[in-house]
């Protein structure tokens, strides 16, 4: 099935969409599933959120609906929903380039600086201190979520690659295509805060990458796959949905997803987003695991040395 442009977005009844066990945090936001304190092998985004966002239950709840909205439609999240013309900033360009530092961030993470509430995180591995170009990966986290979901757990082996990584946080409660229906004011802050990093790190233009988890997975293919000239790789992890712009050039894909996922059923999300991607010329590394809405860490591991070219 395949939802037309005017109704994909359109959420009956979102309360029937929170999936059974998920934790609604203190603020009402869905925080990540699947990940539990006594599983060492898996990485909980419950025990590593910050929730920043001031909204109700029901807010929360439509938002993550909005994520999965084709499961209220005949069970679709993972259709990429064919190309449509593409209006003056729903075509997701990100009107930045890699330019030579001006300055030079010292080792260590700071924020950016370019948001209230809402900002973000800079990373910088203490191999910078040497000044020569190093890879930079993009941070996208998942609803309800910040920006300390993804960076939290790749800094270590972040710090060991010589990996920079700028981790952002979403201007709502998730990115603009779950919220909104397409892209907007999140790629705008993108563009600030790349521009932002650019600035204080010497970044190798081949290797700017971009991540992302279950929100945050979707809209870094669907942001990914637009910029593919600028962002190199993607890796996704139990992404939901491709909203499909111009792309621009073909990066290569990481993609995992739990077998078990009850937020973003990998049958009807992954297990058909990836045979689109690869029909559509793209190179998916693709890979499944016993568990659920949840990262492993072997897998975390395996992707941000992907990321970093290793």
């Amino acid at each position: 099935m395949t939802p037309s442009p005017s109704s994909r977005h359109l959420v009956p009844s979102p309360e029937r969409l929170v999936p059974r066990g998920a934790d609604i945090g203190g603020n009402g936001a869905i925080v990540g599933l699947g990940g539990t304190r006594s599983d060492p092998s898996s990485i909980s985004m419950n025990a590593i959120l910050r929730p920043t966002v001031p909204c109700t239950r029901r807010a929360a709840i439509r938002d993550a609906a909005r994520a999965t909205a084709a499961l209220a439609l005949g069970g679709c999240v993972g259709t990429s929903f064919p190309e449509e013309p593409a209006t003056a900033r729903d075509d997701g360009r990100l009107a930045v380039a890699v330019t030579p530092a001006t300055s030079r961030a010292a080792p260590g993470t700071t924020a950016l600086g370019l948001g209230d509430v809402r900002d973000g995180q800079l990373f910088v591995p203490a191999a910078a201190d040497g000044g020569a170009p190093m890879p930079l990966a993009l941070l996208l986290h998942g609803a309800g979520q910040d920006s300390n979901v993804l960076l939290e757990p790749m800094r270590p082996l972040a710090e060991s690659l010589g990996l920079a990584l700028l981790a952002v946080d979403s201007r709502g409660s998730t990115w603009d295509i779950s919220r909104d229906g397409g892209f907007g004011a999140d790629v705008a802050f993108i563009e600030r805060a790349l521009a932002h990093a650019f600035a204080r790190v010497a970044v190798d233009p081949t290797r700017l990458t971009v991540a992302g988890f279950s929100d945050g997975a979707s809209y870094a293919i669907s942001l990914g796959t637009v910029n593919g000239d600028l962002l190199r790789r993607i890796a996704a992890f139990s992404p939901g949905y491709w909203h499909r712009r111009p792309p621009h050039g073909t990066p290569p894909l990481f993609i995992t997803h739990g077998q078990n996922d009850g937020v973003l059923p990998i049958d009807v999300t992954s297990r058909r987003l990836v045979p689109d991607l690869r029909a559509s010329g793209y190179d998916v590394t693709y890979t499944e695991f016993a568990g659920g809405h949840a990262i492993t860490r072997a897998l975390l591991e395996q992707a941000t040395r992907w990321l970093a070219g290793d």
